[in-house]
């Protein structure tokens, strides 16, 4: 469902099955942003954010990770957090509004690192 709203947006869109086919796909080719469930196989993706946070290569991407979790994700450095079930057209306006600002909002903590959470 998100590939196909992003892409009829216009965006290019790489999928990758499981955290370790994400990390070598944002190693061989540094994507603009990424958008990441913290659900993946093989390395989760908390694991797959930090090793993108850690290396010198990819830290200036920004991540919007989305997540089924109530968990709270304020202490996790990402533009921000949305909440399942998200609708296309709020994943469309959070990935255009993350484009715009870049990695420098990357704030734990921030009004934005949890947009989309539901009371």
């Amino acid at each position: 469902m998100f590939r196909l709203a992003l892409a009829v947006e216009g965006f290019h869109v790489e999928e990758a099955g499981d955290g370790l086919q994400a990390l070598y796909k944002i190693e061989e080719r540094p994507p603009d942003l990424v958008v990441l469930d913290l659900g993946l196989p093989a390395v989760d993706g908390l694991a797959v954010q930090q090793e993108i946070a850690g290396s010198a290569l990819t830290r200036q991407i920004p991540v919007v990770i989305v997540t089924g979790s109530t968990a709270d994700l304020t202490h996790v450095p990402v533009f921000c957090v949305l909440r399942k079930p998200v609708a296309p057209d709020e994943l469309i306006t959070t990935v255009r509004r993350c484009l715009q600002a870049g990695a420098t909002s990357q704030i734990p903590g921030s009004p934005i690192a949890d947009r989309g959470s539901r009371s």
